[in-house]
């Protein structure tokens, strides 16, 4: 049963308004809406890419490879689900979303923040097993073991998500419907609903911080053990470069989870306080900041991938059309 009592004669908002940054003057809708298109075709370009390659190179369709993809995937999904309607809230000022479709949104937001969770926690295990049990690694991490334990992190990630769309189809929403966000989540539709929202937040708020850093604690302790396990290394070179990812992913999972605590937090905290502008742009950094240099980072720093492009952008360059406009092969000579 609803913790609302829901007036019979009440009106339901058919929609939600898109507000974005609420202090942004006109002149600059423009270009924030390039920026946004800029952000949404390099991170969907890039991840996809990553996609392609894997699919295309049997030498890649290996355990790490599979989460990368995962995450890859991921990614293009949340900014698929989020960026376009900000964009045409400042290109042609449309920031409307029906009722269902905002919830829709609110559902998915939520789903691929948890998903994204559950991958870096799959990918944290992946390396405490590749570098601590070096040799068990392969029997235990096989292909079929990932695209098992991936599975298993798309399918569980709905749970909390759904929990908390099936509670607001069934709230009253009988007032206002801008939404100080650049997207429909649970912080902004909570206070809009008709009423006491408190105790909805409170569920919202601990589902969150257990489906995030329940993982994070994990991640966390399989980084602790991977440390001690490199200091045991003879090789220095070995240490500097397990080091090296470690670092990289690091700083990925960081950015992902320490400024989401400030902003889930702020509201229990009084010294902790945001403006609404400072909130959508802390939230849109941590949200579209690791989906835009996942690609990157993973395809600079893994040799396999790095040197399918570089034997790629040989075969270019070895491929020079004449003036007749036929392609000649130039074979260096060896």
């Amino acid at each position: 049963m609803s913790m609302f009592q829901v007036d019979e004669n009440y009106t339901r908002v058919s929609e939600f308004v898109i507000v974005g940054f609420p202090s942004l003057q006109l002149e600059f809708f423009d270009l924030v809406a390039w920026f946004f298109f800029f952000l949404y075709v390099t991170t969907v370009v890039g991840n996809l890419l990553l996609v392609v390659v894997f699919a295309l190179k049997r030498s890649l369709q290996k355990p790490m490879y599979i989460i990368m993809v995962s995450l890859a995937l991921s990614d293009i999904g949340f900014t698929t689900v989020t960026l376009p309607k900000i964009i045409a809230r400042y290109w042609w000022n449309d920031g409307s979303l029906g009722f269902h479709t905002c919830l829709f949104q609110e559902h998915m937001v939520h789903y691929f923040g948890s998903l994204n969770s559950l991958i870096l926690l799959t990918m944290a295990l992946d390396r405490y097993l590749a570098i601590c049990f070096p040799l068990r690694y392969p029997t235990v991490m096989t292909n079929q073991t990932m695209a098992g334990l991936t599975l298993f992190c798309w399918v569980v990630a709905h749970i909390f998500p759904g929990i908390s769309t099936v509670n607001f189809t069934m709230m009253p929403f009988c007032g206002p419907n801008q939404i100080l966000h650049a997207f429909c989540d649970t912080m902004s539709l909570t206070p809009l609903v008709c009423g006491d929202p408190s105790q909805q937040f409170s569920a919202a708020f601990a589902a969150a911080m257990f489906i995030l850093y329940v993982p994070l604690a994990f991640i966390f302790l399989s980084y602790i053990c991977i440390i001690i396990s490199v200091l045991s290394m003879a090789s220095g070179q070995g240490r500097m470069k397990t080091f090296s990812t470690c670092a990289t992913q690091g700083c990925i999972i960081s950015i992902y989870y320490v400024p989401r605590f400030f902003v889930y937090s702020t509201p229990f905290f009084p010294n902790l306080t945001m403006t609404p502008d400072k909130r959508i742009a802390t939230t849109l950094f941590y949200s579209l900041f690791p989906p835009l240099i996942n690609p990157f980072i993973y395809c600079l720093r893994t040799k396999e991938i790095k040197q399918i492009f570089r034997r790629w952008v040989q075969r270019r360059r070895n491929i020079t059309p004449t003036k007749h406009g036929q392609i000649v092969t130039v074979t260096k000579p060896h």
